[in-house]
Order: C-alpha cells, then sequence, then structure tokens
C-alpha cells in the first residue's frame, strides 16, 4: 500500500490533493459508507487520506495509558477537554496506527506538511503535548487511514463513488461527527434526498 511519505516524496500533485471524497448513497464498500475522506496526497502511484467523521470507540484517556503518558491514577486528573478530546476512524489500512492532522503551528521534525495550513505527524510526542494542553491549536486524532492504488480512486469516482469538492479546514477538525456528511455535501449546494444511486457526480 502506497504511503503518504512515498506519494509526498515524489513531488507530484493529483487533482485530489486538499480535496474532500463524499461518498455516494451506492457506495458498495461498507468502510465508506456516508464517508467524509480528507485527501492528503494524490499522485500517479495512488491515494492516501482519512475518514473524519467515524467515531472511535476508544477515548484519549486509553490512548494515553496504551502510551503509558499518564498512569491509571493520573488519568482522572486530566482537564475535562484532554479527558473528552475524540478518537476517530481515520481508514481501514493500518486501523491500529495513530496519526495527528493538525494546524501547522505544532511541528516537529517528523510532521508531514498536507497543505499550506495542515499537517500530519504519526509520533508520540504529539500526543504527549496535547496531553499536556502544548499540542497544535486544532487538531484529530485518527487510528488508520485510507489508501488507494494506482488509478483506483480514479475509477471510483468515474463509477460514481465519491462527489469530489475542496476540503474544509473548519469541516476537518470539526468534532461534531453525526452531521458531518450532510455539512460536507452542503460545501457543494447538495441536500442528501438529492443524491441516488444513479446521481451524477460534479
Amino acid at each position: 500500500m502506497v504511503d503518504i511519505q512515498t506519494l509526498k516524496s515524489k513531488g507530484e500533485r493529483g487533482f485530489l490533493d486538499g480535496q474532500f471524497l463524499i461518498a455516494m448513497p451506492g457506495m458498495p464498500d461498507g468502510n465508506f459508507s456516508r464517508a467524509v475522506v480528507y485527501i492528503c496526497a494524490h499522485s500517479s502511484d495512488g491515494a492516501m487520506g482519512f475518514i473524519i467523521n467515524q467515531p472511535q470507540q476508544l477515548s484519549f484517556v486509553d490512548i494515553l495509558r496504551h502510551l503509558k503518558i499518564v498512569a491509571d491514577e493520573d488519568a482522572i486528573l486530566l482537564p475535562d477537554e484532554t479527558r473528552d478530546f475524540p478518537i476517530q476512524k481515520g481508514g481501514p489500512v493500518e486501523s491500529g496506527r495513530g496519526f495527528v492532522l493538525h494546524t501547522d503551528d505544532y511541528l516537529t521534525q517528523s510532521s508531514i506538511p498536507v497543505s499550506d495550513e495542515i499537517c500530519l505527524t504519526a509520533t508520540v510526542d504529539i500526543i504527549r503535548a496535547m496531553s499536556r494542553g502544548r499540542g497544535p491549536k486544532k487538531a484529530s486524532l485518527l487510528l488508520g487511514y485510507a489508501g488507494w492504488g494506482a488509478g483506483q480512486i480514479e475509477s471510483e469516482i468515474a463509477n460514481n463513488g465519491w462527489l469530489t469538492c475542496p476540503a474544509d479546514e473548519n469541516l476537518i477538525f470539526d468534532h461534531g461527527l453525526d452531521d458531518k456528511y450532510d455539512r460536507a455535501l452542503a460545501l457543494m449546494g447538495i441536500h442528501p434526498a438529492m443524491l441516488s444511486m444513479q446521481a451524477g457526480h460534479g
């Protein structure tokens, strides 16, 4: 599977870079039912991104405990905003691996620029910083990612699997997941009732 570092290292930008993919009602893959995907990298080799509207059962405290950043007895002392920080399902690939999409006010040597304002960091350092209130201004912590091989996503779009539109930073980092699909469609001036399995794409 092609990963973001491979795609970005080529210096090649595909037409889906920085775009949202919004699943059509007829999406055959259950992993992507009503999914909104933020594409981080796209080239002739494939595409990589994150589902931004699917909740994850784990809590941020669970992650901190697992990484031994906080001990069980100290978890209760964490501020509410840390305890309540939502974890999301980023996609079906490497679903046990954590990724943080975030604003570029936090950078480490391992941070990968995704756009002019958004970066991706997949090291424990950012989790530790977030737990101490020293992380980025806006962030989403996701487990797993979505990946496509060469020509695969183009084929899915041609077969009416996805709508595409420019990504909206506010929607990426908005933790209100329940209606994010509808709000992503609204960016295109589309109401969910307007969609059908036979609808064309924009």
